[in-house]
């Protein structure tokens, strides 16, 4: 029971973390340069614009007929999350709120360099929602339909939200400056880069492929001194005609150097590819 307890925790206190990134991202440097953003969100930043509804209320009401889709299609562990993510990030948002209107906290204000503005509320928004959608959440709205769409594999979460967002920001030319959507699409656009950066390529392990005389004494080596895991395979080389063996192995960044130089000592003619990975499941990595 403790240990599922903790396991829980361990997803929902990222989600939460993730949230109160994107509400400050939000409070920080969206509101206060009047920019916007796409999705729910996005509606709720322009009902503030024209009506002055809090950000933290608004972005609640409107996730509800969201929640009713969602509660259909996905599962009741998906569901659970998003729960979580909406509920924490109009938490987080009505916190700020708070902390703003007290004086505790200044929100970036720039009436020059605007393009400054959007990248950092694109880098504060996108990694808010990469680590919310990593580990399984979302903050509703567009992202319960993006989360939807990427289940058939055409599209990556960031590619969905970037249209949607395109469209409901289109929609703000009615409330704000042209400037300020094409500085707003320009959040966007870096949001939806760090979005699918942190959901594929945060974690980086690199494959080695080795092609060589030596495979077992290179495997036997690779799997005591680093405790990896080593494929072999039989080769022929074709200019030469004589027999060679594949040693393929994934290895975490920091372990590259000590497995160069096991390569080096054992065969160093040998040929090797190294290959970027993004995401490792299994033994000695993680599972998922």
């Amino acid at each position: 029971m403790l240990r599922k307890m903790t396991a829980q925790l361990q997803i929902i206190i990222p989600i939460m973390i993730g949230t109160a990134i994107y509400a400050f991202g939000l409070h920080y440097f969206v509101i206060p340069n009047q920019l916007t953003e796409g999705g729910v969100t996005g509606i709720a930043v322009l009902l503030n614009y024209a009506l002055g509804w809090p950000l933290s209320l608004s972005t609640l009401l409107l996730n509800i007929p969201l929640f009713i889709v969602g509660w259909r299609t996905l599962s009741r562990q998906e569901m659970a999350y998003t729960v979580v993510g909406v509920g924490s990030l109009s938490l987080f948002l009505a916190l700020l709120e708070r902390l703003i209107h007290k004086g505790w906290l200044v929100p970036f204000h720039t009436s020059q360099d605007y393009i400054l503005a959007a990248l950092y509320a694109g880098v504060t928004l996108g990694t808010g929602l990469g680590i919310v959608f990593r580990f399984g959440g979302t903050t509703g709205g567009v992202d319960i339909i993006a989360r939807l769409a990427t289940r058939k594999k055409t599209f990556s979460m960031g590619q969905v939200i970037l249209g949607f967002d395109a469209i409901i920001i289109g929609a703000a030319l009615l409330y704000i400056p042209t400037v300020k959507v094409l500085y707003t699409l320009v959040a966007v656009f870096v949001a939806s880069r760090l979005i699918d950066f942190i959901q594929d390529g945060a974690y980086s392990a690199k494959a080695f492929t080795i092609i060589t005389d030596h495979g077992t004494a290179m495997a036997d080596r690779i799997a005591q001194e680093l405790e990896r895991g080593v494929t072999l395979m039989p080769a022929k080389g074709a200019f030469s005609g004589h027999a060679k063996e594949v040693v393929y192995c994934v290895v975490q960044r920091q372990e590259m150097r000590r497995l160069k130089s096991i390569i080096r000592s054992i065969d160093p003619r040998s040929f090797t590819v190294i290959s970027e990975v993004h995401d490792v499941l299994g033994e000695g990595f993680k599972e998922d």
